[in-house]
Protein backbone atom coordinates (compact mmCIF):
# COMPACT_ATOMS: atom_id res chain seq x y z
CA UNK A 1 0.00 0.00 0.00
CA UNK A 2 1.00 3.55 -0.54
CA UNK A 3 3.08 5.49 2.28
CA UNK A 4 0.86 8.52 2.85
CA UNK A 5 3.82 9.46 5.19
CA UNK A 6 6.19 10.04 2.63
CA UNK A 7 7.13 13.74 1.10
CA UNK A 8 7.15 14.16 -2.50
CA UNK A 9 7.04 17.06 -5.06
CA UNK A 10 3.74 18.38 -5.26
CA UNK A 11 2.36 20.06 -8.66
CA UNK A 12 -0.85 22.51 -7.84
CA UNK A 13 -2.36 23.39 -10.72
CA UNK A 14 -4.87 26.13 -11.72
CA UNK A 15 -5.89 28.29 -14.70
CA UNK A 16 -3.26 30.97 -15.83
CA UNK A 17 -3.38 34.12 -14.58
CA UNK A 18 -4.77 32.91 -10.92
CA UNK A 19 -1.54 31.52 -9.99
CA UNK A 20 -0.20 34.52 -8.02
CA UNK A 21 -3.88 34.02 -5.38
CA UNK A 22 -3.06 30.29 -5.65
CA UNK A 23 0.46 31.01 -4.07
CA UNK A 24 -0.94 32.98 -1.29
CA UNK A 25 -3.39 30.34 -0.51
CA UNK A 26 -0.37 27.84 -0.04
CA UNK A 27 1.93 30.10 1.95
CA UNK A 28 -0.87 31.16 4.54
CA UNK A 29 -0.84 26.79 4.60
CA UNK A 30 2.36 26.36 5.06
CA UNK A 31 3.59 25.22 1.75
CA UNK A 32 6.70 26.15 0.50
CA UNK A 33 6.63 27.49 -2.91
CA UNK A 34 9.33 25.60 -5.24
CA UNK A 35 8.45 26.78 -8.34
CA UNK A 36 5.95 29.32 -9.93
CA UNK A 37 4.68 27.57 -13.52
CA UNK A 38 2.01 29.85 -16.28
CA UNK A 39 -0.46 27.27 -15.01
CA UNK A 40 0.48 26.05 -11.20
CA UNK A 41 2.93 25.58 -7.93
CA UNK A 42 5.19 22.86 -7.18
CA UNK A 43 5.17 22.52 -3.76
CA UNK A 44 5.82 19.55 -1.43
CA UNK A 45 4.09 16.98 0.83
CA UNK A 46 2.65 13.96 1.42
CA UNK A 47 -0.30 12.44 0.48
CA UNK A 48 -1.77 13.57 3.53
CA UNK A 49 -1.10 16.56 2.86
CA UNK A 50 -3.27 16.13 -0.57
CA UNK A 51 -6.23 15.59 1.42
CA UNK A 52 -6.33 18.76 3.28
CA UNK A 53 -4.94 20.73 -0.28
CA UNK A 54 -8.25 19.04 -1.99
CA UNK A 55 -10.30 19.75 0.69
CA UNK A 56 -9.19 23.80 1.31
CA UNK A 57 -8.12 25.07 -1.96
CA UNK A 58 -10.33 27.25 -3.84
CA UNK A 59 -8.31 28.42 -6.80
CA UNK A 60 -6.36 25.00 -7.35
CA UNK A 61 -7.88 22.27 -10.21
CA UNK A 62 -6.42 19.30 -9.49
CA UNK A 63 -3.05 18.55 -6.66
CA UNK A 64 -0.66 16.08 -8.26
CA UNK A 65 1.59 13.51 -6.12
CA UNK A 66 5.09 12.91 -8.14
CA UNK A 67 6.21 9.50 -7.99
CA UNK A 68 8.93 9.61 -10.35
CA UNK A 69 10.68 12.03 -12.30
CA UNK A 70 13.22 10.56 -15.41
CA UNK A 71 14.01 10.96 -18.71
CA UNK A 72 12.41 9.10 -22.02
CA UNK A 73 13.30 10.08 -25.09
CA UNK A 74 10.67 8.03 -26.98
CA UNK A 75 7.40 5.67 -26.19
CA UNK A 76 9.47 2.53 -25.29
CA UNK A 77 11.85 4.39 -23.13
CA UNK A 78 8.29 5.88 -21.19
CA UNK A 79 7.08 2.28 -21.07
CA UNK A 80 10.11 0.94 -19.71
CA UNK A 81 10.41 3.87 -16.86
CA UNK A 82 7.05 3.76 -16.15
CA UNK A 83 6.91 -0.31 -15.46
CA UNK A 84 9.20 -0.13 -12.55
CA UNK A 85 6.88 1.93 -10.51
CA UNK A 86 5.71 -0.16 -7.81
CA UNK A 87 1.95 0.64 -9.26
CA UNK A 88 0.45 -2.54 -7.36
CA UNK A 89 1.25 -0.74 -3.76
CA UNK A 90 -1.40 2.60 -5.46
CA UNK A 91 -4.05 0.66 -7.75
CA UNK A 92 -6.35 -2.12 -7.08
CA UNK A 93 -5.91 -5.18 -9.38
CA UNK A 94 -9.36 -5.09 -9.06
CA UNK A 95 -9.62 -1.40 -9.44
CA UNK A 96 -9.62 0.79 -12.45
CA UNK A 97 -7.31 3.38 -13.88
CA UNK A 98 -7.48 6.41 -16.13
CA UNK A 99 -4.53 8.14 -17.50
CA UNK A 100 -4.39 12.37 -18.57
CA UNK A 101 -1.00 13.96 -19.88
CA UNK A 102 0.21 17.17 -21.04
CA UNK A 103 2.98 16.38 -23.74
CA UNK A 104 5.54 18.35 -25.65
CA UNK A 105 7.66 15.59 -27.52
CA UNK A 106 8.66 15.42 -31.06
CA UNK A 107 8.34 11.41 -31.49
CA UNK A 108 4.68 11.75 -30.21
CA UNK A 109 1.71 13.65 -32.76
CA UNK A 110 -1.18 11.52 -30.57
CA UNK A 111 -1.33 12.46 -26.71
CA UNK A 112 -3.65 9.15 -26.73
CA UNK A 113 -0.75 6.85 -27.73
CA UNK A 114 1.42 7.86 -25.29
CA UNK A 115 -1.25 7.58 -22.31
CA UNK A 116 -2.17 4.35 -23.76
CA UNK A 117 1.91 3.27 -23.37
CA UNK A 118 1.45 4.57 -19.76
CA UNK A 119 -1.66 2.62 -19.33
CA UNK A 120 -0.44 -0.45 -20.58
CA UNK A 121 2.75 -0.06 -18.19
CA UNK A 122 0.67 -0.14 -15.35
CA UNK A 123 -1.46 -2.44 -16.04
CA UNK A 124 1.40 -4.86 -16.80
CA UNK A 125 3.52 -4.63 -14.01
CA UNK A 126 0.16 -5.25 -11.75
CA UNK A 127 -0.79 -8.19 -13.92
CA UNK A 128 2.98 -9.48 -13.34
CA UNK A 129 2.77 -8.89 -9.94
CA UNK A 130 -0.96 -10.04 -9.11
CA UNK A 131 -2.05 -12.29 -11.76
CA UNK A 132 -4.85 -9.62 -12.27
CA UNK A 133 -5.61 -5.97 -14.17
CA UNK A 134 -7.13 -3.36 -13.31
CA UNK A 135 -9.97 -1.79 -15.57
CA UNK A 136 -8.96 1.09 -17.66
CA UNK A 137 -10.84 4.24 -19.26
CA UNK A 138 -11.45 7.88 -19.19
CA UNK A 139 -13.91 8.27 -16.43
CA UNK A 140 -11.82 10.54 -13.76
CA UNK A 141 -13.90 9.35 -10.84
CA UNK A 142 -11.30 6.50 -9.90
CA UNK A 143 -7.79 6.54 -9.68
CA UNK A 144 -5.85 8.78 -12.03
CA UNK A 145 -2.49 9.07 -13.27
CA UNK A 146 -1.12 12.15 -14.33
CA UNK A 147 1.94 12.36 -17.54
CA UNK A 148 4.09 15.36 -18.08
CA UNK A 149 6.49 14.85 -21.14
CA UNK A 150 8.86 17.82 -22.04
CA UNK A 151 11.45 16.92 -24.59
CA UNK A 152 12.93 13.86 -22.51
CA UNK A 153 11.82 14.91 -19.40
CA UNK A 154 8.85 13.08 -18.05
CA UNK A 155 7.44 12.98 -14.45
CA UNK A 156 4.70 10.51 -13.64
CA UNK A 157 2.20 11.66 -11.16
CA UNK A 158 -0.75 10.16 -9.22
CA UNK A 159 -3.74 13.17 -9.48
CA UNK A 160 -5.16 13.19 -6.33
CA UNK A 161 -8.22 15.23 -7.01
CA UNK A 162 -9.41 13.33 -10.22
CA UNK A 163 -12.23 15.51 -11.24
CA UNK A 164 -11.01 19.59 -11.18
CA UNK A 165 -11.82 20.54 -7.64
CA UNK A 166 -13.11 23.58 -9.18
CA UNK A 167 -15.82 21.16 -9.32
CA UNK A 168 -17.49 21.80 -6.04
CA UNK A 169 -20.66 19.74 -6.18
CA UNK A 170 -23.39 22.90 -5.46
CA UNK A 171 -23.59 24.04 -9.23
CA UNK A 172 -26.68 21.63 -10.39
CA UNK A 173 -28.74 24.65 -11.84
CA UNK A 174 -26.67 26.63 -14.52
CA UNK A 175 -27.70 29.81 -16.13
CA UNK A 176 -26.37 31.32 -19.32
CA UNK A 177 -22.28 30.77 -19.20
CA UNK A 178 -21.66 30.44 -15.75
CA UNK A 179 -18.01 31.29 -14.20
CA UNK A 180 -15.96 28.56 -13.26
CA UNK A 181 -15.96 28.42 -9.48
CA UNK A 182 -12.22 28.90 -9.20
CA UNK A 183 -12.33 32.19 -11.32
CA UNK A 184 -15.14 33.07 -8.95
CA UNK A 185 -13.25 32.72 -5.95
CA UNK A 186 -10.09 34.65 -7.49
CA UNK A 187 -12.32 37.02 -8.36
CA UNK A 188 -13.56 37.52 -5.05
CA UNK A 189 -10.49 37.21 -3.28
CA UNK A 190 -8.89 40.01 -5.39
CA UNK A 191 -11.28 42.58 -4.15
CA UNK A 192 -10.52 44.47 -1.27
CA UNK A 193 -13.56 42.86 0.60
CA UNK A 194 -13.23 42.50 4.45
CA UNK A 195 -15.21 39.45 4.64
CA UNK A 196 -17.51 41.34 7.19
CA UNK A 197 -19.29 44.32 5.32
CA UNK A 198 -21.49 43.78 2.74
CA UNK A 199 -20.95 42.12 -0.41
CA UNK A 200 -23.32 42.81 -3.34
CA UNK A 201 -23.42 40.86 -6.53
CA UNK A 202 -25.83 42.44 -9.10
CA UNK A 203 -26.14 40.42 -12.45
CA UNK A 204 -25.61 37.56 -10.32
CA UNK A 205 -26.81 34.57 -13.29
CA UNK A 206 -26.51 31.57 -11.58
CA UNK A 207 -24.81 32.58 -7.96
CA UNK A 208 -20.66 30.96 -8.32
CA UNK A 209 -19.64 34.35 -7.10
CA UNK A 210 -21.78 35.08 -4.18
CA UNK A 211 -21.93 31.39 -3.13
CA UNK A 212 -17.92 31.77 -3.56
CA UNK A 213 -17.87 34.72 -1.31
CA UNK A 214 -20.07 33.43 1.38
CA UNK A 215 -18.27 29.91 1.63
CA UNK A 216 -14.48 32.59 2.05
CA UNK A 217 -17.20 34.76 4.56
CA UNK A 218 -17.63 31.44 6.45
CA UNK A 219 -14.32 29.86 6.17
CA UNK A 220 -15.86 26.75 5.21
CA UNK A 221 -13.43 24.56 2.84
CA UNK A 222 -15.03 24.17 -0.42
CA UNK A 223 -14.32 21.00 -1.09
CA UNK A 224 -16.27 19.54 1.87
CA UNK A 225 -19.62 20.29 -0.54
CA UNK A 226 -17.80 16.88 -2.81
CA UNK A 227 -17.96 13.04 -1.56
CA UNK A 228 -15.41 11.73 -4.08
CA UNK A 229 -11.52 12.68 -5.02
CA UNK A 230 -9.17 10.46 -6.62
CA UNK A 231 -7.27 10.14 -3.38
CA UNK A 232 -10.02 7.90 -1.72
CA UNK A 233 -9.43 5.43 -4.51
CA UNK A 234 -5.04 5.12 -3.74
CA UNK A 235 -4.23 1.75 -2.19
CA UNK A 236 -3.97 2.83 1.69
CA UNK A 237 -6.18 5.47 1.58
CA UNK A 238 -6.78 6.10 5.43
CA UNK A 239 -10.49 6.55 5.60
CA UNK A 240 -10.67 7.43 9.66
CA UNK A 241 -8.22 10.45 9.26
CA UNK A 242 -10.22 11.61 6.21
CA UNK A 243 -13.48 11.91 8.24
CA UNK A 244 -11.30 13.65 10.89
CA UNK A 245 -9.78 16.21 8.76
CA UNK A 246 -13.28 16.63 7.23
CA UNK A 247 -14.68 17.33 10.70
CA UNK A 248 -12.05 19.88 11.79
CA UNK A 249 -12.76 21.50 8.97
CA UNK A 250 -16.34 21.65 9.51
CA UNK A 251 -15.94 22.67 13.02
CA UNK A 252 -13.56 25.88 11.80
CA UNK A 253 -16.69 27.40 9.80
CA UNK A 254 -18.82 29.59 11.34
CA UNK A 255 -21.89 29.37 11.27
CA UNK A 256 -23.12 32.35 10.00
CA UNK A 257 -21.93 35.00 7.93
CA UNK A 258 -20.87 38.34 9.86
CA UNK A 259 -22.05 40.72 6.97
CA UNK A 260 -24.74 40.77 4.31
CA UNK A 261 -24.24 39.07 0.89
CA UNK A 262 -26.98 40.60 -1.64
CA UNK A 263 -27.44 38.63 -5.14
CA UNK A 264 -29.81 40.13 -7.43
CA UNK A 265 -30.58 39.71 -11.39
CA UNK A 266 -33.21 40.70 -13.87
CA UNK A 267 -34.19 37.10 -15.13
CA UNK A 268 -36.49 35.15 -12.40
CA UNK A 269 -34.78 32.05 -13.55
CA UNK A 270 -31.28 33.14 -12.67
CA UNK A 271 -32.10 34.05 -9.19
CA UNK A 272 -33.91 30.84 -9.28
CA UNK A 273 -30.89 28.92 -10.18
CA UNK A 274 -28.95 31.02 -7.38
CA UNK A 275 -31.10 29.87 -4.48
CA UNK A 276 -30.98 26.54 -5.52
CA UNK A 277 -27.28 26.48 -5.98
CA UNK A 278 -27.19 28.14 -2.90
CA UNK A 279 -29.40 25.62 -0.74
CA UNK A 280 -27.53 22.39 -2.22
CA UNK A 281 -24.35 24.40 -0.78
CA UNK A 282 -25.86 25.00 2.26
CA UNK A 283 -25.95 28.40 2.23
CA UNK A 284 -29.97 29.70 1.28
CA UNK A 285 -29.88 31.34 4.66
CA UNK A 286 -26.57 32.99 4.27
CA UNK A 287 -27.25 34.83 0.49
CA UNK A 288 -30.25 37.67 0.16
CA UNK A 289 -31.56 37.48 -3.18
CA UNK A 290 -34.15 39.44 -4.85
CA UNK A 291 -35.30 39.99 -8.45
CA UNK A 292 -34.35 43.43 -9.89
CA UNK A 293 -32.69 45.33 -12.28
CA UNK A 294 -28.84 45.67 -11.17
CA UNK A 295 -29.53 49.67 -10.44
CA UNK A 296 -32.51 48.39 -8.09
CA UNK A 297 -30.41 46.75 -6.26
CA UNK A 298 -30.34 47.64 -2.56
CA UNK A 299 -26.81 48.95 -1.27
CA UNK A 300 -27.10 49.39 2.45
CA UNK A 301 -26.58 52.39 3.30
CA UNK A 302 -23.52 53.59 5.93
CA UNK A 303 -21.19 51.20 4.75
CA UNK A 304 -18.13 50.41 2.70
CA UNK A 305 -18.45 47.35 0.93
CA UNK A 306 -17.78 46.24 -2.02
CA UNK A 307 -20.39 45.54 -5.24
CA UNK A 308 -19.35 43.09 -8.13
CA UNK A 309 -20.68 42.72 -11.66
CA UNK A 310 -20.05 40.48 -14.05
CA UNK A 311 -22.10 42.29 -17.18
CA UNK A 312 -22.21 40.40 -20.63
CA UNK A 313 -19.23 40.30 -22.92
CA UNK A 314 -21.41 40.62 -26.14
CA UNK A 315 -20.12 38.29 -28.57
CA UNK A 316 -22.06 39.09 -31.50
CA UNK A 317 -22.13 41.47 -34.20
CA UNK A 318 -24.03 44.24 -33.12
CA UNK A 319 -23.83 43.70 -29.36
CA UNK A 320 -21.38 45.82 -28.48
CA UNK A 321 -23.56 48.81 -29.59
CA UNK A 322 -26.58 47.52 -27.86
CA UNK A 323 -24.07 46.93 -24.65
CA UNK A 324 -22.87 50.09 -24.89
CA UNK A 325 -25.73 51.91 -23.02
CA UNK A 326 -25.64 49.13 -20.44
CA UNK A 327 -22.09 49.71 -19.57
CA UNK A 328 -22.46 53.32 -18.96
CA UNK A 329 -25.42 53.05 -16.74
CA UNK A 330 -23.30 50.90 -14.69
CA UNK A 331 -20.84 53.60 -14.30
CA UNK A 332 -23.46 55.90 -13.43
CA UNK A 333 -24.60 53.23 -10.44
CA UNK A 334 -21.62 53.30 -9.03
CA UNK A 335 -21.80 56.96 -8.78
CA UNK A 336 -25.20 57.82 -8.03
CA UNK A 337 -25.73 54.47 -5.59
CA UNK A 338 -22.70 53.32 -4.17
CA UNK A 339 -20.70 55.85 -2.50
CA UNK A 340 -17.99 54.80 0.16
CA UNK A 341 -17.85 51.03 -1.66
CA UNK A 342 -15.29 49.35 -3.75
CA UNK A 343 -16.83 48.79 -7.30
CA UNK A 344 -15.61 45.79 -9.45
CA UNK A 345 -16.59 45.01 -13.01
CA UNK A 346 -15.32 41.53 -14.23
CA UNK A 347 -15.82 41.46 -18.53
CA UNK A 348 -13.86 39.81 -21.09
CA UNK A 349 -14.70 42.81 -23.65
CA UNK A 350 -12.21 45.75 -22.62
CA UNK A 351 -13.78 48.02 -25.76
CA UNK A 352 -16.62 48.17 -23.60
CA UNK A 353 -15.12 48.59 -20.24
CA UNK A 354 -14.38 51.73 -21.32
CA UNK A 355 -18.01 52.95 -21.43
CA UNK A 356 -18.37 52.68 -17.54
CA UNK A 357 -16.65 56.32 -17.60
CA UNK A 358 -14.70 56.14 -14.25
CA UNK A 359 -11.05 55.69 -13.90
CA UNK A 360 -10.32 52.86 -12.77
CA UNK A 361 -8.09 52.25 -9.57
CA UNK A 362 -6.16 48.63 -11.25
CA UNK A 363 -6.89 46.40 -13.99
CA UNK A 364 -5.92 43.05 -12.77
CA UNK A 365 -5.65 40.41 -15.53
CA UNK A 366 -7.73 36.83 -15.93
CA UNK A 367 -8.49 34.59 -18.26
CA UNK A 368 -12.51 33.43 -18.50
CA UNK A 369 -11.65 30.17 -20.17
CA UNK A 370 -9.48 31.04 -23.46
CA UNK A 371 -10.69 34.67 -23.23
CA UNK A 372 -8.61 37.82 -22.22
CA UNK A 373 -10.44 39.13 -19.30
CA UNK A 374 -10.05 42.31 -16.16
CA UNK A 375 -11.32 42.31 -13.01
CA UNK A 376 -11.34 46.36 -13.34
CA UNK A 377 -11.43 48.05 -9.54
CA UNK A 378 -13.13 51.54 -8.79
CA UNK A 379 -12.94 53.54 -5.89
CA UNK A 380 -16.26 55.14 -5.25
CA UNK A 381 -15.70 58.60 -3.51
Amino acid sequence: MAEFNRSSTLSVTCPARITPILQQELELKGFPINKVRTAGIETEGTLYDCMRLNLELRTAHRVHYQLKKFKAKNADDLYEAIRKIEWEEYISARGYVSVTSVINNDTIDNDQFANLRVKDAIVDRIRRKTGERPDSGSDLNKTVVFLFWKDDQASIYLDTSGESISRRGYRKFGHLAPLQESLAAAIVMSTKWDKVSPFINPMCGSGTIALEAALIAQNKAPGLLRPNYGIKHILGFDEEAWSDLRSDLRNKALKDVPGRIIATDHDSRAVKSTQMNAKIAGLDHQIETAICEFEETEIPLNEKGVIVLNPPYGNRIGDDKKLESLYRSIGDFFKNEATGYWGYVFTGNLDLAKQVGLRTNQRIEFFNTTLDARLLEYELY
